[in-house]
């Protein structure tokens, strides 16, 4: 086996075979795809959203500590200050502005001109917004230190825990000049908190679950009726009655089972006025022919009269056995399992009785669903021709995947490749290449091949490289 086509063979193995698991494992992909697509286009749009509603809420509280400051004792700064800070900002006041001058851009001009509008007037907000804010998280991370702004704020107006709270770049820098000339700094490096995996797979795992019971229902009761359809299918073509099927599921499956149902109900009429029509013709020929073999009785000429004697005889022989078939096929027996190791040693058995050598081999105990009289009539009649041409015979059967093969072997002439499968017609006797003797009055393949059509099964012949002919006979396991 090639290489290259592992993975392929791999896939088609590990793929599901029925149409529920296929819906389902295809609708949980694009659910799945269309899940990630979503996460990955809206990931940065719930970032930036985020980190809008944080600045807006900062803005408004630097304003609102800026009013509460100018009422607060010098005492009582420090902790006011301390209060307002938090992990992602730092409140401070000192002689140096945190932005040295206002911002240029048009977003920073924009949040200056709201932070001034609710500032007293005369005073005029500074705000730096870091440009390389818009960089990737990997690149903000690998800046020196060294270029902080925080950094060029003397150390002794600096709070004592700006460093910790400030552990990577700020983004944002402001500055509000007090009336008493110093400048409140806020600084802040406030990042959207990692975006949560689990309540992403809760969501992803129930929205999968609500999916599979929901197409397991759907697809179920479409495929319930297809089982049904395709047990029956199968039921018909071995030859089995069967009830009409009762129409269920949708529009669609329903319609295909009424006309399973007509079709049924056609194919059994006509098989049925068929083999009653050619039971009554043979049975009708009976009766001329025993008055042609009378009047033979009558012929001087002794060579003409064995002649038409022998004739008529055989004319009856194949009334008599096509009378037999029909009546058989007319009063069909019902299915059921029967074991076929049993039928093959009890037929090999009756031969065995007669003096022929015969053998049986049954790997292990198999199964049938058949109708075990024509089947035995079937096989027997594959026996018998076997050791008429061929003296001893061989019998296998063997398991194979949801069928069994039975093979059926001699050490005769066997049969010319042209002619293999001209011997299955009615009334086609090849004795001259087989055996001096006559062989029969030529119904006994034909009627063999129709008990195994029946039965759901198949019959080939083909010569034995070594000698011989094998006959072998395939029928589909009991379910």
């Amino acid at each position: 086996m090639n290489l290259s086509d592992l993975p392929r063979n791999a896939l088609r193995y590990l793929w599901p075979k029925t149409l529920a698991s296929q819906l389902v494992i295809l609708l949980l992909a694009a659910i799945v795809a269309a899940q990630a697509l979503s996460i990955w286009i809206f990931q940065d749009e719930r970032r930036i959203a985020l980190v809008a509603v944080a600045r807006d809420n900062l803005l408004l509280r630097a304003v609102s500590v800026a009013d509460l400051l100018e009422d607060t004792p010098l005492t009582l700064q420090d902790r006011v200050l301390e209060a307002s800070s938090s992990r992602f900002a730092v409140f401070w006041l000192g002689d140096t502005p945190l932005a040295p001058e206002p911002g240029q851009s048009n977003f920073e001009q924009r949040l200056q001109g709201f932070l001034n509008a609710h500032l007293d007037r005369g005073k005029t907000a500074h705000l730096n917004i870091r440009a390389d804010e818009k960089r990737g998280p990997r690149e903000r991370d690998a800046r020196n230190d060294d270029d902080l702004s925080w950094r060029a704020v003397p150390k002794h107006e600096r709070p004592r825990n700006l460093h910790k709270i400030l552990n990577k770049p700020e983004d944002l820098a402001l500055s509000i000049p007090m009336s008493d000339g110093r400048w409140l700094n806020v600084a802040t490096s406030y990042r959207p908190p990692r975006g949560a995996f689990l309540p992403l797979l809760v969501q992803l795992g129930l929205t999968a679950l609500a999916t599979v019971i929901i197409i397991g229902f759907a697809v179920r009761r479409v495929t319930r009726p297809l089982k049904e359809l395709s047990v029956s299918a199968e039921k018909l073509g071995r030859g089995e009655e069967l009830e009409p099927l009762r129409p269920s599921g949708p529009a669609e499956v329903r319609a295909l089972t009424t006309a399973f149902n007509d079709m049924q109900n056609r194919l059994t009429r006509f098989v049925r006025d068929r083999t009653r029509m050619l039971a009554a013709i043979s049975h009708d020929l009976r009766t001329p022919i025993t008055s042609l073999r009378l009047r033979a009785e009558f012929i001087d000429d002794d060579e003409n009269r064995e002649k038409m004697i022998e004739v008529l005889e055989e004319m009856a022989a194949m009334t008599e056995a096509t009378l037999r078939f029909a009546r058989d096929e007319a009063h069909a027996e019902k299915a059921e399992n029967a074991d076929l190791g049993a039928i093959l040693e009890a037929l090999a058995g009756d031969q065995q009785d007669l003096g022929h050598e015969c053998s049986v081999d049954v790997e292990e105990k198999i199964v049938l669903s058949c109708r075990p009289v024509a089947l035995k009539r079937a096989l027997r009649n594959l026996i018998e021709n076997a050791i008429r041409y061929g003296d001893s015979v061989s019998i296998t059967a063997a398991r194979m995947a949801n069928e069994v093969a039975i093979r059926i072997s001699d050490k005769g002439p066997g049969i010319p490749e042209d002619r293999l499968k001209d011997v299955f017609e009615p009334f086609v006797r090849l004795e001259e290449s087989r055996n001096e003797e006559t062989g029969g009055i030529g119904l006994g393949l034909a009627i063999t091949r129709s008990i195994i059509h029946a039965h759901g099964g198949t019959i080939t012949l083909k010569n034995r490289p070594e000698r011989g002919l094998e006959a072998e006979v395939r029928l589909p396991l009991a379910k």
